[in-house]
């Protein structure tokens, strides 16, 4: 009888690597690798490539490797959370969603005239954002400080470190306009520090080239804006993760913009005066000097509204002429209006509030307008383009942009607040029992609106509660269902099918803000013109109403002053505990994780965008390894990690990307990139990646609140991307293999399933076999050897 024939071994082509890419919250690479001695391969101390230390000449010893790839790690969680300092970046939180605004526009078909005004409208919002910030320190050290406290006797005899600038003191500093002049300074440098904060990320981030490594002509680059989209996705185009000159253009005009505020501010207060004196010199200084900064506000305005960024090529122009004058001419200015408010002015005394209400009134105005039009611009793109999974119906870019200025305003309103609180001492400011004013009339009406939102807020997180309630109830005989021949355990049942029930609230993300972000544009109108038209606070303007009434006013406005304050107060206290608390910094770096994947597109001093980093270290390393030894790779993403992955395989040249394998787990690219970003991860572009791909496969879990199917139909005789969802417990009772009970996973672990493996090698079968080694300078980006620099 003749031997049996062995079964076919499975096609093993040569060397296989397979690059793990950790999620959101970093990982160490000995927690990757699974051993404590690793080596780094490539990178630095910020981002890096590891391998166990035994793996670190694989290539030349392919033979210890026949039965699987060879793991390496890329680190890139010291991109958002190494350091206590980066803590800080919670204070520009406003900054960061609204230059997420940017990016959620709907897709455009035929609409680029559409899709320009979109992008000009976030910037414009962005740029009201920076104005906001500056008018609110400006309201806390000119207004409240330098014009009504040291103005008054009882305010600046209270306090002795603002004694020197007490009008009572009949000093240098007592008049005003030194008073404000000296008080500018405060603001001044907090422009000078968001400047250096941004050049200096911009300096590590953006400054850095990404590789060429695309070699031949790209027929999609000479294409019109509206037909590139079809051509190819936006993230692969060479100068997507390269926005170098854009945000040094942002950041000169937002650096310019607040310097202008400023001597605005300061050169207003006197030029109103000196049109009440008997001074023609004086008066038709102001005129020329107000003149002059409303000229320079054009041209701030000029320059948010051209975009000045090419994605099509990598753009290293640096519009020099911008970013020098244009910050640097509005500096000249505010030392001017300073000058020009220190001259002399006997008898010129503060009294009453510098007209800042009438100023945040018009600010909170245009943001709603900007808002508005925004909103227009995002459904005529989204009725173009219907898709059922996008949030929102294409709103999600203005609702977030809502959200900003909402965030902006309540940072800025809070701070105002308690400074005010400071200074009035046992007074309330603005009923005539303090020494001072107080703070504008719109801040107190929009902290009397926050409890009224707070409390509708309860009614859908009451109803989401009760949904997740009876969802969890009718999924436990599904959960049964999916354990066939075991025991049932009501206990765990209930308890699995409520972890899947609760992983599902992360869909019901769109309806909740879409309902916060309703509530607070009609109720901040309503604040608008609550202000409007009392002209006082809202306990003065009610005095007359019925006393129900008048308590309910009263008691909203104190409780939202208390609740806007503790917020910004939370803030700061949180920023400062992680300078102290590994744990606090690992989990403001989740928050950056999730918020700065996307480039500064809109504004300038928002926390950087780390993919600008970690994007190109992934593609060139997947290029030169590829290139230098003809093998196999899987790219292999959880979570995060498999956004940069996708974005990084979408940056190679169609020839590397037929030999690399696409294994993504945990994955939000559906979930929450596809239907928040549609225009970059769109239905259209998870179709196209997976056609340019030759193998992709998905994992994912019902269990798992982030993670989800990315929902490609099969096609061209593919395989499926989505795997069936994994089980999750594993197994649901004891068993001899397993005698202790499993534990339900949720987001974590997939590694640990038996099915992580099985698709890793199906994947690098399904791989063409490795070519002989060639030495390719031209698609080899300069310096990339593969080899170990540990």
């Amino acid at each position: 009888m003749p031997p049996a024939t062995p079964d076919p071994a499975p096609r093993r082509g040569g060397a296989a690597l397979e690059l793990l890419v950790h999620g959101v919250g970093g990982a160490t690479p000995q927690d990757m690798l699974g051993d404590p001695r690793t080596v780094r391969i490539t990178g630095d101390t910020t981002a890096a490539v590891y391998r166990r230390t035994d793996d670190a000449d694989a290539e030349q010893h392919p033979e210890r490797y026949e039965d699987g790839p060879v793991p390496e790690a890329y680190c890139w969680s010291n991109l958002t959370s190494g350091n206590g300092a980066r803590a800080l970046w919670l204070l520009l939180l406003p900054f960061m969603v609204v230059n997420l605004a940017h990016w959620m526009r709907p897709t455009a078909r035929g609409r680029s005239r559409t899709v320009r005004l979109y992008g000009m409208l976030v910037r414009l919002i962005a740029l009201s954002l920076t104005v906001l910030l500056v008018a609110a320190a400006c309201e806390v050290a000119l207004d409240l400080t330098a014009w009504q406290c040291a103005g008054s006797a009882r305010c600046s005899g209270d306090s002795s470190w603002i004694g020197f600038l007490s009008a009572a003191n009949d000093g240098w500093w007592s008049q005003p306009g030194r008073r404000l002049s000296l008080a500018a300074l405060l603001p001044a440098a907090l422009m000078g520090l968001l400047w250096y904060l941004s050049n200096r990320t911009w300096s590590a981030y953006e400054a850095q080239r990404p590789p060429n490594i695309t070699t031949t002509a790209q027929p999609w680059a000479a294409a019109g804006p509206e037909q590139q989209e079809t051509l190819r996705p936006a993230l692969g185009r060479p100068g997507f993760w390269y926005g170098r000159r854009l945000v040094a253009r942002l950041r000169a005009a937002h650096t310019a913009a607040g310097f202008l505020v400023i001597a605005a501010a300061v050169a207003g207060a006197a030029a109103r005066h000196d049109r009440g004196a008997d001074v023609p010199a004086l008066e038709v200084a102001g005129w020329a000097l107000e003149s002059v900064l409303a000229v320079m506000g054009v041209f701030v305005v000029a320059v948010v509204f051209r975009r000045g960024r090419s994605e099509n090529v990598l753009d290293n122009r640096i519009d020099r002429a911008v970013i020098t004058w244009l910050p640097g001419g509005s500096l000249v200015l505010l030392a001017l209006s300073m000058l020009y408010a220190s001259w002399s002015r006997p008898g010129w005394l503060s009294h009453g509030t510098l007209p800042g209400d009438t100023a945040f009134q018009v600010l909170t105005l245009a943001q709603g307008a900007l808002v508005v039009v925004l909103a227009v611009a995002a459904h005529l793109l989204h009725r173009r383009a219907r898709h059922a999974r996008t949030a929102l119906y294409g709103m999600g870019g203005p609702a977030v942009a809502l959200l900003a200025c909402a965030l902006g305003g309540v940072m800025t309103g809070g701070v105002a607040q308690r400074v005010a609180d400071w200074l009035d001492g046992p007074g309330t400011p603005g009923v005539g029992e303090g020494p001072i004013t107080g703070p504008p009339v719109l801040l107190s009406w929009q902290a009397s609106v926050i409890p009224v939102l707070l409390l509708l807020l309860l009614v859908p997180l009451g109803v989401l509660g009760v949904r997740t309630w009876r969802t969890a109830r009718d999924l436990a005989g599904r959960v049964e269902a999916d354990y066939p021949g075991e025991r049932p355990d009501p206990v765990r049942t209930r308890r699995i099918a409520g972890t899947r029930a609760r992983a599902g609230l992360t869909d019901a993300a769109p309806a909740l803000l879409g309902i916060l972000c309703t509530a607070t544009l009609l109720l901040g109108a309503g604040a608008v013109a609550g202000a409007r038209v009392s002209g006082e606070v809202p306990v003065v303007a009610f005095d007359k109403a019925h006393p129900v009434v008048e308590a309910a006013v009263d008691v909203a406005q104190t409780l939202g002053s208390w609740l806007i304050g503790l917020g910004f107060i939370l803030f700061v206290t949180w920023g400062r505990r992680a300078y102290r608390d590994a744990s606090a910094r690992r989990t403001i770096g989740i928050l950056w994780d999730v918020g700065t994947f996307w480039p500064r597109a809109a504004h300038p001093f928002a926390p950087p965008c780390y993919a600008e980093r970690a994007v190109p270290d992934l593609t060139w390393r997947m290029a030169s390894w590829t290139a230098n030894t003809g093998g196999r790779l899987v790219i292999s993403g959880h979570s995060q990690g498999s956004v940069l992955a996708a974005a990084a395989v979408w940056q190679l040249p169609a020839a590397t990307r037929r030999r690399v394998a696409l294994l993504t787990y945990g994955s939000p690219l559906e979930r929450l990139y596809g239907r928040w970003f549609p225009a970059y991860f769109g239905p259209a572009q998870l179709r196209a990646l997976d056609g340019e791909l030759h193998c992709w496969r998905n994992l994912w879990r019902h269990t798992d609140p982030i993670g989800g199917p990315v929902r490609v139909p099969a096609e061209d005789g593919k395989p499926q991307v989505d795997r069936e969802a994994l089980k999750d417990p594993m197994v649901y009772g004891r068993t001899d293999t397993h005698p202790l009970p499993e534990p339900v996973l949720g987001h974590s672990d997939y590694q640990a399933d038996p099915v992580f493996a099985e698709e890793r090698e199906e994947l690098l079968d399904r791989l063409p076999p490795a070519l002989p080694r060639q030495r390719d300078e031209s698609a080899t980006p300069q310096g990339s050897s593969g080899r170990s620099s540990g």
